[in-house]
């Protein structure tokens, strides 16, 4: 076994389990993506650290336990369709392929987003599509999505992000407020996105989610 796959192992075993992730599809996905692959070259060897990774400025490759939390509380199902917003490297949207049925990869960054479609490729990840565009924005071409999640924070969802949700679908927000936060699961019913509170995290806020500036005399 090699020391990434040894790493990976650590990670499922002492990050995932201990956090109440218990599907076995994520659990499965989580142990066979290689993490290292999809952060840069320079990064690999923290690839499996239990802290939000740094890819570029203001953008994070979510800490494992974050992510694996929002998926057990989104439960995609083998049938349904993501949108995986703010997908850097491609890692997240390689464990979703595991998961869903297709996986929509939208990144505004051109570089990760090249990266990201190289590796994938590579990887034969062949019901993912890296999609460039503006972050807010999402990929309505593609919609509507059974899931949708974030990989960032968020301060204020965009109507855009809200329209482009199958009724009935779920979505996977981490809502900060200052330096804290917290991951809510929203469901779409009558045409209305309805927020459960899952668990507490932390992330910068995704460029174009920051919502409008109140001020306060």
């Amino acid at each position: 076994m090699s020391s990434f796959e040894t790493q990976r192992t650590t990670m499922v075993d002492s990050q995932i389990r201990p956090s109440d992730v218990t599907k076995y599809p994520i659990l499965d996905a989580l142990l066979a993506v290689p993490r290292e692959l999809y952060v840069p070259a320079g990064q690999r060897d923290a690839a499996y650290v239990g802290n939000n990774l740094p890819l570029s400025k203001g953008r994070v490759l979510l800490e494992p336990r974050t992510f694996a939390k929002t998926l057990e509380a989104l439960n995609v199902q083998p049938n349904e369709m993501v949108l995986d917003i703010a997908s850097g490297y491609g890692y997240s949207t390689a464990v979703l392929a595991h998961l869903a049925e297709a996986v929509i990869a939208l990144e505004e960054d051109e570089t990760m987003a090249r990266e990201a479609e190289a590796t994938l490729s590579a990887e034969s990840v062949d019901n993912a599509a890296v999609v460039t565009g503006l972050l807010a924005e999402g990929a309505p071409q593609h919609s509507p999505y059974d899931v949708i999640i974030l990989q960032g924070g968020v301060v204020e969802l965009p109507a855009a992000i809200e329209d482009q949700l199958k009724e009935g679908g779920r979505i996977g927000c981490l809502f900060m407020q200052g330096a804290l936060g917290t991951v809510r699961i929203g469901y779409k019913i009558d045409g209305r996105i309805n927020w459960r509170f899952s668990f507490n995290a932390a992330a910068p806020v995704l460029p174009g989610f920051e919502g409008a500036r109140s001020f306060v005399l």
